[in-house]
């Protein structure tokens, strides 16, 4: 007698198991939101005005402008509500290229444009991002904090296993061969054990058969005489 699980509990334990998967892989299908801590601007590239336009954007996407920062010297802080937040989305582990520009009269420079990672945010879920004698801003990713360290985590302990010694991929990798090398010896062994029977079993039966021959030879003798 078959027993049949109702569909109900079929769709609790898909259910369930997205949850699971959703703890133990964090950040790895929904979008982490970066937003600006704070940024402080050293000095302006504009020739006619003091006042730095400034604003953020990544390969692709459209520029976001920060239009509290009016000032050069000036240290300004955000509470990530601002109409202009978030600045950016993060999936999973994957990087953009993203920069600080200045707008000018004629023209746009470029404050820095480097590669932003979830791996760059700390356990707390900051990253600070300076270059000398231009600006210094802090960023926030709601949800990068875990998979950050993680991958911190991860990283430091491979680079600790180098400084000790063989990386594991490659202890495994030789197990592999080694393994394979005794399970080719031991097929080998096996075939050349059953070749060796089935050669030892033919040599009987030739011999019974030319046993047989020799035993009608003489009866045919016998029969004769």
């Amino acid at each position: 007698m078959s027993i049949r699980i109702p569909s109900a509990s079929l769709d609790s334990r898909g259910f369930i198991l997205c949850i699971i998967f959703f703890m133990s892989f964090p950040g790895t299908i929904l979008a982490q939101e970066v937003t600006l801590d704070s940024i402080l601007i050293f000095k302006t590239h504009e020739w006619f005005s003091t006042k730095p336009i400034v604003y953020f954007r990544c390969k692709g996407e459209n520029k976001t402008m920060f239009p509290d920062v009016k000032s050069t010297n000036v240290s300004y802080s955000f509470n990530g509500q601002e109409s202009w937040q978030p600045l950016t989305k993060l999936k999973g582990t994957k990087c953009k290229i993203c920069g600080i520009y200045e707008e000018d009269t004629f023209r746009y420079d470029t404050y820095n444009e480097w590669e932003l990672c979830p791996s760059d945010f700390t356990s707390e879920g900051r990253y600070t991002h300076a270059k000398a004698k231009d600006f210094n801003a802090t960023f926030l990713c709601h949800g990068c904090s875990q998979l950050g360290a993680g991958l911190n985590q991860h990283f430091g302990t491979e680079k600790e296993e180098e400084a000790r010694g063989m990386h594991p991929a490659i202890v495994v990798l030789i197990v592999v061969l080694v393994l394979g090398v005794v399970a080719v010896g031991l097929l080998a062994g096996y075939k050349n054990r059953q070749k060796k029977k089935r050669q030892q079993v033919q040599a009987r039966f030739l011999k019974l058969f030319e046993y047989g021959d020799e035993m009608e030879d003489e009866l045919g003798l016998e029969d004769t005489l």
